[in-house]
């Protein structure tokens, strides 16, 4: 018989194989794509386990977008850590060029979701709206903190930027986000 302790480690491993599982097949296929019993079956798990830590496919999806915007915003904060006020809005756009180069990328998560699922309303899009909102609240802190004259305005730009690295790099490949850090540079010089 298991203890209490075991059935929590247990418990926490399902759902771990399951966040997992659909991080690399989302990711990789598609949320559409993939099916929730090919989820359950890569993830050795029983559809139990999935209403039981996430209540269906949409509030996986949702966990799996959270801990993505989780590890982002962790990944972000620790590359501007150390970087004079001056300089964060563009490392970031350091962050962005490293993403963008590493072998397993494959798109921004977020515009997939957002592409994938048109309702406003899901828990996965409500998620990727709160993202939307925390990089263009850290942009505006990085230029307030560099002294920028019209930081609203220029957040505003830069997130356009981001946008259009991520989805033009996830077609053309690396040099669109290099593009994007250059304008980014530029606009920085001038505000």
């Amino acid at each position: 018989m298991r203890s209490v302790g075991e059935a929590q480690v247990e418990a926490a491993d399902v759902k771990e194989r399951l966040l997992d599982t659909a991080d690399r097949l989302f990711y990789s296929e598609g949320i559409r794509a993939v099916g929730i019993d090919r989820v359950l079956a890569e993830a050795d798990a029983a559809k139990a386990s999935l209403y039981q830590h996430f209540g269906s496919k949409d509030g996986l999806v949702a966990a799996w977008v959270q801990r993505r915007v989780d590890r982002g915003r962790a990944q972000v904060e620790q590359f501007i850590a150390n970087v004079p006020p001056a300089e964060r809005a563009l490392k970031i756009f350091d962050w962005i060029v490293a993403w963008v180069e590493s072998d397993d990328f494959r798109g921004c998560p977020l515009q997939h979701v957002v592409s994938e699922i048109p309702n406003p309303e899901h828990p996965a899009r409500k998620v990727a709206a709160e993202q939307r909102e925390w990089f263009h609240r850290k942009f505006l802190q990085c230029l307030k903190a560099a002294g920028a004259r019209n930081p609203a305005r220029i957040a505003g730009a830069l997130i356009v930027l981001y946008d259009g690295a991520m989805a033009a790099s996830e077609q053309d490949g690396p040099q669109r986000a290099l593009d994007a850090r250059w304008i980014a540079k530029q606009l920085l010089q001038k505000g």
